[in-house]
């Protein structure tokens, strides 16, 4: 049994904890695969395609973007998103990457 991680995640973890508590709502996994590629999309559209109240929406936007998988935009009074593929593709190769390294090729 590893205990060096038993009370307290590595400083490079606490970014992924993020992320992946971001992910681990069916809700917001949802409101991310309304994303196309490149695309931004307002928080009107979100609301109107989601079915959700707009608080709600806003505060699945508020931690997708707090855990740095969504981008925010403010062009005069709108207020666009868009995914920040890069960020997310990283934060799953580092996990990736880690469990590669630590685990090996168990079979």
């Amino acid at each position: 049994m590893n205990l060096a991680f038993a009370d307290k995640l590595p400083a490079e973890w606490l970014e992924l904890s993020r992320v992946f508590m971001a992910l681990g709502h069916e809700q917001r996994q949802k409101i991310l695969l309304m994303f196309e590629p490149g695309e931004q999309l307002q928080l009107l559209q979100i609301v109107q395609t989601s079915g959700l109240s707009r608080t709600a929406v806003m505060h699945h936007l508020r931690l997708l973007t707090d855990a740095g998988i969504l981008r925010r935009q403010r062009l005069g009074k709108e207020v666009s998103y868009s995914l920040d593929a890069a960020f997310l593709l990283d934060a799953l190769t580092r996990v990736e990457k880690y469990v590669r390294d630590y685990y090996g090729e168990q079979k």
